[in-house]
């Protein structure tokens, strides 16, 4: 991905994205009042920002409206995913069941399915980590991480010529873990820098309440979890084999603590 967006820039995108979706049926001059904003720079933020466009419309009396919700569970998000549902949702789908119900909703968010490079074998791929790291939560969290929301295959358009592609979105009460599959047994750092850089993108879609943690899962190593740091930034992000998955959320949400 291309074209850095300055962070302030995103954080206005941010606030006014939440306000949005908060209250909804919003005018802009009402949202820069709330956030003391001037209103000429809440009008380059809804206008100019494609992501925002995508985000937010505009109805025939000039009142802004969001498309997800930014509280549980997320009405709208399926609009942007491949498949949308709570955790006890994909639980009873078989795999064709899964896979038909996934490709539908990818061609309805444009999402390519050609499968020059293998790409179904990685969505079963895909799908039996995300079946071995639920069945890991429920031993320790019990029946609850069932209505957490999971979302696999996110596409959010941010300018023509640039994409936002989330393998799978695991999204708890308070936290939003984008987790990057790839079928390898080694640390890529430009992978790492791909696991990351659609945090802040990801923060605007679910708001302030949210914490967005990237993960980069390598599903053909074995017993890793350590954090790599991304890029030159002063930051680290989680990297760990499929089979260690579960100690991420754990490193997070502390349940083995209990």
């Amino acid at each position: 991905m291309s074209g850095r967006v300055p962070r302030a820039s995103l954080d206005a995108d941010r606030a006014i994205c939440a306000e949005i979706c908060r209250s909804g049926g919003l005018r802009a001059r009402e949202i820069a009042r709330r956030l003391n904003l001037d209103r000429t720079e809440v009008n380059r933020h809804l206008y100019g920002s494609p992501l925002m466009r995508e985000l937010c419309y505009q109805d025939a009396d000039s009142r802004w409206h969001g498309i997800v919700r930014q509280e549980r569970p997320h009405f709208g998000l399926g609009e942007f995913a491949g498949w949308y549902g709570l955790v006890r949702d994909f639980l009873p789908l078989s795999e064709e069941e899964w896979l038909a119900a996934l490709s539908e909703g990818c061609r309805n968010v444009g999402r390519g399915l050609s499968d020059a490079r293998g790409l179904f074998h990685s969505f079963r791929d895909c799908r039996e980590q995300i079946l071995s790291l639920i069945g890991d939560l429920r031993e320790m969290l019990g029946e609850s991480c069932l209505d957490w929301e999971l979302a696999f295959e996110l596409r959010l358009k941010r300018a023509r010529h640039v994409r936002i592609y989330a393998d799978v979105l695991l999204i708890t009460e308070d936290r939003v873990f984008a987790l990057e599959f790839k079928m390898k047994d080694r640390i890529d750092p430009e992978e790492v820098l791909q696991a990351s850089q659609y945090v802040p993108y990801l923060e605007i879609l679910f708001g302030p309440d949210y914490e967005v943690i990237p993960v980069l899962v390598l599903t053909r190593e074995r017993e890793l979890f350590r954090f790599e740091p991304i890029g030159k930034q002063d930051m680290v992000l989680p990297v760990c084999s499929g089979d260690m998955l579960f100690n991420v959320f754990d490193e997070y949400l502390g349940f083995l603590k209990h």
